[in-house]
Protein backbone atom coordinates (compact mmCIF):
# COMPACT_ATOMS: atom_id res chain seq x y z
CA UNK A 1 0.00 0.00 0.00
CA UNK A 2 2.56 2.56 0.78
CA UNK A 3 4.65 1.49 -1.77
CA UNK A 4 1.98 2.35 -4.75
CA UNK A 5 1.47 6.01 -2.96
CA UNK A 6 4.81 7.05 -3.25
CA UNK A 7 4.28 5.56 -7.48
CA UNK A 8 1.19 7.73 -6.95
CA UNK A 9 2.55 10.89 -5.90
CA UNK A 10 6.09 9.91 -8.71
CA UNK A 11 3.10 9.68 -11.09
CA UNK A 12 2.02 13.24 -10.05
CA UNK A 13 5.36 14.35 -9.93
CA UNK A 14 5.80 13.80 -13.53
CA UNK A 15 2.38 15.41 -14.32
CA UNK A 16 3.50 18.59 -12.89
CA UNK A 17 6.73 18.45 -15.03
CA UNK A 18 4.52 17.99 -17.90
CA UNK A 19 3.00 20.94 -17.24
CA UNK A 20 6.03 22.70 -16.44
CA UNK A 21 7.54 21.65 -19.97
CA UNK A 22 4.67 21.95 -22.07
CA UNK A 23 2.32 24.39 -21.00
CA UNK A 24 4.67 26.90 -18.53
CA UNK A 25 7.97 26.97 -19.67
CA UNK A 26 7.68 29.96 -21.16
CA UNK A 27 6.04 31.58 -18.71
CA UNK A 28 7.48 33.18 -15.17
CA UNK A 29 6.77 29.91 -13.42
CA UNK A 30 8.77 27.29 -15.87
CA UNK A 31 11.87 30.42 -15.99
CA UNK A 32 11.37 30.15 -11.94
CA UNK A 33 10.78 26.42 -12.01
CA UNK A 34 13.95 25.82 -14.77
CA UNK A 35 16.61 28.97 -13.69
CA UNK A 36 15.69 29.70 -17.30
CA UNK A 37 15.97 33.42 -18.51
CA UNK A 38 13.62 34.67 -21.12
CA UNK A 39 15.23 34.73 -24.10
CA UNK A 40 16.41 31.26 -23.63
CA UNK A 41 12.89 29.46 -22.56
CA UNK A 42 11.64 30.79 -25.64
CA UNK A 43 14.01 29.41 -28.37
CA UNK A 44 13.64 26.73 -26.06
CA UNK A 45 10.30 25.50 -26.09
CA UNK A 46 9.71 23.34 -28.51
CA UNK A 47 12.88 21.00 -27.21
CA UNK A 48 11.00 21.25 -23.63
CA UNK A 49 7.63 20.31 -24.73
CA UNK A 50 9.55 17.22 -26.43
CA UNK A 51 10.85 16.33 -22.84
CA UNK A 52 7.46 16.85 -21.34
CA UNK A 53 6.02 14.57 -23.59
CA UNK A 54 8.34 12.04 -22.13
CA UNK A 55 7.70 12.50 -19.08
CA UNK A 56 4.28 12.33 -19.61
CA UNK A 57 4.43 8.51 -20.68
CA UNK A 58 6.68 7.88 -17.51
CA UNK A 59 3.69 9.39 -15.36
CA UNK A 60 0.97 6.97 -17.81
CA UNK A 61 3.67 4.29 -17.08
CA UNK A 62 3.29 4.66 -13.44
CA UNK A 63 -0.52 5.26 -13.61
CA UNK A 64 -1.01 2.20 -15.83
CA UNK A 65 1.08 -0.10 -13.03
CA UNK A 66 -1.12 1.42 -10.20
CA UNK A 67 -4.67 0.87 -12.58
CA UNK A 68 -3.53 -3.31 -12.81
CA UNK A 69 -3.44 -2.99 -9.10
CA UNK A 70 -0.70 -6.43 -7.88
CA UNK A 71 -1.08 -7.81 -11.68
CA UNK A 72 1.08 -4.30 -12.24
CA UNK A 73 4.19 -4.70 -10.25
CA UNK A 74 6.57 -5.36 -12.95
CA UNK A 75 4.88 -2.28 -14.74
CA UNK A 76 5.70 -0.07 -11.89
CA UNK A 77 9.10 -1.72 -11.13
CA UNK A 78 10.29 -0.65 -15.13
CA UNK A 79 8.86 3.36 -14.65
CA UNK A 80 10.27 3.37 -11.60
CA UNK A 81 13.25 2.30 -12.74
CA UNK A 82 13.21 4.75 -15.52
CA UNK A 83 12.58 7.62 -13.56
CA UNK A 84 15.52 7.03 -11.71
CA UNK A 85 18.30 6.46 -14.38
CA UNK A 86 16.41 9.48 -16.27
CA UNK A 87 16.89 11.52 -12.53
CA UNK A 88 20.27 10.62 -12.78
CA UNK A 89 20.77 11.36 -15.94
CA UNK A 90 19.20 14.87 -15.44
CA UNK A 91 21.57 15.03 -12.13
CA UNK A 92 24.79 14.67 -13.88
CA UNK A 93 24.50 16.84 -16.94
CA UNK A 94 21.34 19.64 -15.81
CA UNK A 95 20.66 20.07 -12.47
CA UNK A 96 21.51 18.59 -9.01
CA UNK A 97 18.12 18.74 -7.47
CA UNK A 98 16.23 17.06 -9.94
CA UNK A 99 18.50 13.57 -7.99
CA UNK A 100 16.30 14.52 -5.14
CA UNK A 101 12.87 15.74 -7.53
CA UNK A 102 13.14 12.50 -9.31
CA UNK A 103 15.35 9.62 -8.71
CA UNK A 104 14.84 9.42 -4.54
CA UNK A 105 11.25 9.42 -4.71
CA UNK A 106 11.42 6.56 -7.72
CA UNK A 107 14.34 4.59 -5.66
CA UNK A 108 11.69 4.82 -2.60
CA UNK A 109 8.87 3.65 -4.31
CA UNK A 110 11.45 0.83 -5.54
CA UNK A 111 12.06 -0.04 -2.05
CA UNK A 112 8.95 -0.11 -0.61
CA UNK A 113 7.12 -2.52 -3.55
CA UNK A 114 10.27 -4.76 -3.43
CA UNK A 115 9.89 -5.24 0.43
CA UNK A 116 5.69 -5.85 -0.26
CA UNK A 117 4.36 -2.38 1.53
Amino acid sequence: MLGNIVVGLVALIHLYIVYLEMAAWDTPRGHKAFNLTPDFAKASKVLAANQGLYNGFLAAGLIWGLYLGAAGFQVKVFFLLCVAIAGLYGAATASRKILFIQTVPAVLGLALLWAGW
